[in-house]
């Protein structure tokens, strides 16, 4: 079995269409430590109103206004709206506009550790760099925001916390929160919940080292054809199909490997000229389907831009475990997506990070059952990538915080296969003929069998891994 055979992965930009206003679940951000004071001069005041008080819907909106006498970058800035989840609902944020630019905003949904009457759930606005500061005395303008039940059911406001149905025009609100580089700078949170402490903050405490059964690559290796690559149940694809252009080949020659620093890095390059001939895709994939539950990692490096040429092209990124859809809507299918678009796509305008997870489709007519989360932002650079599978949910973390959980509802009924690849959706992201090239760097590859590690224990694992000079470690049984 192919991860990439056109029954299953061909079909991605016809899911992103047709799930515009898909199933959506909520996305979490473990909060920061504790700190008992900001620097010098900072200060921060949030500003809200109530735009419309409709059955389906909340709109929230808010302007920060730096009331210090320095300059805060506004990427260390993070603002929470506390609500009571409406029972067995997953919601969906949306920006509609703001004066820093939609791009530049990010809303993160989060479970507090300690529910009240009032709040159970909170709504974490942050933003990027390309916000850049806020100088002293100057506010964010508007930020107009909108949030709803992913299946657009009825919301009910009036149990919410954080909500001010005669905050009609902008004034100071209490009720919202904000942080500087994780230290509570305005408002006050629901008793027991402040915003700069969270007992269950998956980047705390790692425990003892993790036995049992697992799968880690250092990617050691010299070339694709490395015989070490196959014995250690690796594929580096050289077969033609989808996804991504029709037409564009799968050289094994564009998976390399090389070193960085101390580190073994494997490379997965994309290139075109703009045709299908010319178009050329990478993809690495374990020979074996034996990975089910438990925790999967990476470490993957994300490009904005190519190594060369112009940019613009509708590029996929990706980590995943997937298995074969054995029919139409067949039950049993399963697969959970790490997927990074630099430069948008699937009806996307600029880069957005997708997490994704399958219980079933059909191809024809289009069906399908998923769940997804995503972060409309730009993720160049290292990133740790995790995913944990138990018995009651799918988890995944971005560099140790929470991005998306994903119901029981999609856990996998057979095991899966683990892959890489890089590809392009189409060649409709520009029309140059110039030939230009994009990379995808992954570090290491971590799965423990039916054990849910925290990113700090998976951090824990790799650095034991790497002390010991361990390159390769496979004791998964076959599936």
């Amino acid at each position: 079995m192919t991860s990439t055979s056109p029954s299953t992965r061909a079909r991605t930009p016809r899911i992103r269409a047709a799930l515009a206003a898909a199933t959506v679940a909520g996305l979490a951000c473990a909060t920061l430590a504790a700190v008992p004071a900001t620097a010098a001069g900072e200060s921060l005041t949030v500003q809200y109103r109530q735009s419309s008080a409709g059955s389906d819907q909340a709109e929230p909106w808010f302007k920060a206004v730096n009331t210090g006498s320095t300059s805060v970058p506004l990427a260390q800035v993070k603002i929470r709206y506390y609500f009571k989840a409406d029972a067995g609902a997953s919601y969906t944020y949306a920006c509609s506009w703001a004066v820093k630019g939609c791009a530049n905003l990010t809303g993160t949904f989060g479970t507090l550790a300690h529910p009240t009457a009032t709040a159970d759930r909170y709504l974490e606005i942050g933003f990027t760099a390309g916000a850049g500061s806020l100088a002293a005395g100057a506010d964010t303008g508007d930020m107009q925001l909108r949030f709803h039940r992913s299946n657009w059911q009825a919301l009910n406001q009036s149990d919410d916390y954080s909500f001010g149905p005669a905050q009609t025009a902008y004034a100071n609100w209490s009720k919202v929160t904000a942080t500087v580089g994780g230290v509570q700078v305005w408002g006050t949170a629901p008793a027991g919940d402040d915003p700069g402490t969270d007992p269950t903050d998956p980047t705390g405490p790692t425990g003892p080292p993790v036995a049992g059964p697992r799968l880690f690559d250092d990617f050691s290796y010299t070339s694709h054809t490395d015989p070490a690559i196959g014995a250690h149940g690796w594929n580096v694809r050289s077969n033609a199909g989808g996804p991504g252009v029709p037409g564009a080949s799968w050289p094994a020659d564009n998976v390399t490997f090389a070193k960085e620093g101390t580190n073994s890095i494997m490379n997965l390059e994309t290139s075109t000229a703009g045709t299908a001939a010319t178009t050329e895709q990478a993809e690495v994939l374990t020979k074996a389907t034996k990975f089910r539950n438990g925790t999967y990692a990476a470490r993957v490096r994300f490009a904005d831009a190519p190594k060369s040429g112009p940019d613009g092209d509708r590029l996929v990124q990706t980590f995943f475990t997937i298995n074969d859809l054995k029919a139409p809507m067949a039950d049993d299918y399963a697969e959970y997506d790490f997927e990074y678009l630099p430069n948008g796509g699937w009806g996307e305008p600029a880069n957005i990070l997708y997490t994704t997870s399958w219980e079933t489709y059909r191809p024809d007519p289009w069906e399908a059952v998923n769940q997804h989360s995503e972060s409309r932002s730009s993720y160049a650079g290292w990133h740790d990538l995790v995913l944990t599978i138990d018995g009651s949910s799918i988890v995944y973390y971005v560099d140790g915080q929470e991005f998306g959980r994903h119901d029981a509802r999609y856990l996998p009924e057979r095991p899966m296969s683990i892959n890489f690849n890089q590809w392009l959706i189409d060649l409709a992201g520009q029309t140059s003929t110039t030939p230009r090239a994009y990379d995808q760097k992954v570090d290491w590859v971590l799965h423990v069998k039916d054990q849910v590690l925290t990113p700090a224990q998976v951090t824990a694992e790799i650095a034991a891994y790497r002390a010991a000079g361990t390159v390769f470690e496979d004791t998964v049984p076959a599936g």
